[in-house]
């Protein structure tokens, strides 16, 4: 959770007790850790139970397919968390995954000796494109993120639809040296892996130490409030659906990277999955609290769940149920941490009275 920076002279009081300011900062910090050090247990938990059922679980090979099924799901929800900090949600991002890896494949298709950074950008555009659209009606016409979104959704996957026309662009149509990128190591770390560890490392230092993302969650915590004083409002919500859909865009070239067969279904329903990681990671769902850091772990949660309960004899029934008590008690968690935090802040403005 990112909060105000707070004035030195604010930090104590003349009889050396912490200010109001200073003690809400530290408790909200708390807060967040206590968040992250939960599902960093769970996860943790959850891998010592599956070894010790299976101890090739933690094979090399195996922890390799976890960072690259990992991956692309993480840097949807380093997105996602971003717009769900402003209290919104971006439902479209599987079709503008689907849109942009369809269009990275096309792209070799037509010019396969197009530089693989340059299809990364071409991909990243695309997706930015697909965000200012959805950024727009939202902050300009105010409608809710919700109804734009979901509309997007299907506007995007049918712009898809009708581009593929039912075609299939195979791993033989693209470089190899793309492909291979979706599956190379540097140090035993996929590549992959590497580039969602750079976005969920830069947009987490972003919020935390800049204004623009500072001003994400106080717009959260309350839009109106945000705007009486002072903070471009529709801008930084614009900014975070711009921001998700370029992520959505690279996140759809790296899958063309990873899977090489491509059609019009790539990233179908996966929204799903990525708002669920992001709130398992500790974003609240009403906005104003959480962070990029717990999304990706939320994210990664969800994958090793994935994959440790077809190991642990789990039916994929009660897979999907655990996923659904899991996101019921993240929320439940967020609340009774959000009911704390407030109590405690008016425990504080009594005492000072």
């Amino acid at each position: 959770m990112t909060t105000a920076n707070v004035r030195p002279e604010a930090a104590a009081t003349s009889d050396g007790t912490e200010s109001k300011p200073e003690s809400s900062a530290r408790l909200a910090h708390r807060l967040f850790v206590v968040r992250e050090l939960g599902i960093l247990l769970a996860l943790v938990l959850l891998i010592a139970v599956t070894f010790g059922v299976n101890q090739r679980f933690l094979s090399a090979q195996n922890i390799k397919d976890l960072l690259l099924s990992s991956t692309i799901l993480a840097i949807l929800a380093v997105g996602q968390a971003i717009v769900i900090i402003t209290r919104n949600v971006d439902l479209s991002v599987g079709s503008i995954l689907g849109l942009a890896a369809f269009a990275t494949g096309s792209l070799f298709v037509a010019n396969p000796g197009t530089p693989i950074p340059v299809a990364i950008l071409i991909g990243v555009a695309l997706g930015a494109l697909c965000g200012a659209v959805n950024g727009g009606l939202i902050a300009a016409a105010r409608v809710p993120a919700l109804v734009v979104t979901l509309g997007t959704l299907y506007v995007f996957r049918g712009i898809d639809y009708t581009w593929a026309t039912g075609r299939q662009i195979n791993a033989a149509d693209m470089p190899r040296g793309f492909l291979q990128m979706g599956t190379a190591t540097i140090l035993g770390v996929p590549v992959l892996a590497l580039f969602a560890i750079a976005v969920v490392v830069a947009a987490g230092y972003l919020l935390r130490n800049y204004r623009s993302g500072r001003e994400l969650y106080a717009i959260g915590s309350d839009p109106d409030a945000a705007r009486l004083s002072g903070i471009a409002v529709g801008r930084r919500v614009f900014f975070a659906f711009v921001t998700s859909g370029a992520l959505a865009g690279l996140a759809g070239v790296l899958y063309a990277a990873r899977f090489g067969t491509l059609d019009a279904n790539a990233g179908l329903g996966i929204e799903l999955n990525v708002v669920a990681a992001v709130v398992v990671g500790g974003v609240a769902i009403f906005g104003g609290s959480g962070s990029v850091y717990g999304a990706a772990l939320g994210a990664v949660l969800l994958t090793t769940i994935g994959s440790a309960l077809p190991v642990l004899g789990v039916t994929p029934f009660w897979q999907r149920a655990a996923v659904g008590a899991l996101i019921l008690t993240a929320i439940g968690l967020d609340r009774a941490l959000a009911v704390r935090m407030a109590r405690r802040l008016r425990g504080g403005k009594t005492r000072g009275n």
